[in-house]
C-alpha cells in the first residue's frame, strides 16, 4: 500500500500561474472532464505512458474535494479537518477491492482563459512535480472534478485523482 502526493506549496504555484495577469471577475470556459482526461492523455502519450481511464469512484472523490474546496474556501490536498487525500479517496470504496494500491492527486484553479481544461493541464505539466504525477505510468485510472467557482471567487477549481489498477 502506497500513496503519492505533492507538497501543498506546489498548488499554490500553480493556481498562482493560473491566475496570473487576468482580471478576477473573468469566467471560466464550460469545462469538461473528459476534455480533461483527453488532454492528460495526449501528454502520456507524447511521453510513452499508457492512456487512463475514467473511474467512477475516483470521479466521486475528485468532484466532492472541487466543490467543497470552493464551498469552504480552502485550497488543499488535505481536507479542511486535516484529513489526507487518501483518506478522502478510501471512503468511496475505491481501495476497498484492492490488496495494493497507489493514488495520486494534482489540483488547480483559474479564472478565464487560466481556468479551461487546456490550461490547467499545461499549468500540471510545466510543475516538476505535477508532470511527475500526471505521466507517472503506474497510474492506469483518474477521476476528473471540475466546481464552478475557486476558493477566492469566479473561475474554476479542478481536482484529479490518479490511481493503479
Amino acid at each position: 500500500m502506497s500513496r503519492l502526493g505533492v507538497q501543498p506549496g506546489l498548488a499554490v504555484l500553480v493556481a498562482a500561474y493560473l491566475l496570473a495577469g487576468l482580471p478576477p471577475a473573468a469566467s471560466a470556459a464550460a469545462s469538461s472532464p473528459r476534455d480533461v482526461v483527453r488532454l492528460l492523455n495526449a501528454a502520456r502519450a507524447r511521453n510513452g505512458a499508457p492512456p487512463l481511464r475514467r473511474d467512477p469512484l475516483l470521479t466521486v472523490a475528485a468532484g466532492r474535494h472541487s466543490r467543497d474546496m470552493v464551498r469552504h474556501r480552502y485550497f488543499s490536498h488535505d481536507s479542511r479537518t486535516g484529513g489526507r487525500f487518501s483518506a478522502r479517496i478510501a471512503r468511496t470504496g475505491w481501495m476497498r477491492p484492492r490488496r495494493r494500491w497507489r493514488v495520486g492527486e494534482t489540483l488547480a484553479w483559474g479564472t478565464g482563459a487560466k481556468g479551461t481544461p487546456r490550461s490547467v493541464v499545461a499549468a500540471w505539466l510545466a510543475s516538476a512535480d505535477h508532470r511527475r504525477i500526471v505521466l507517472d505510468r503506474r497510474f492506469r485510472v483518474v477521476g476528473i472534478g471540475i466546481a464552478v467557482g475557486t476558493p477566492f471567487g469566479a473561475g474554476r477549481t479542478f481536482t484529479a485523482d490518479f490511481g493503479s489498477r
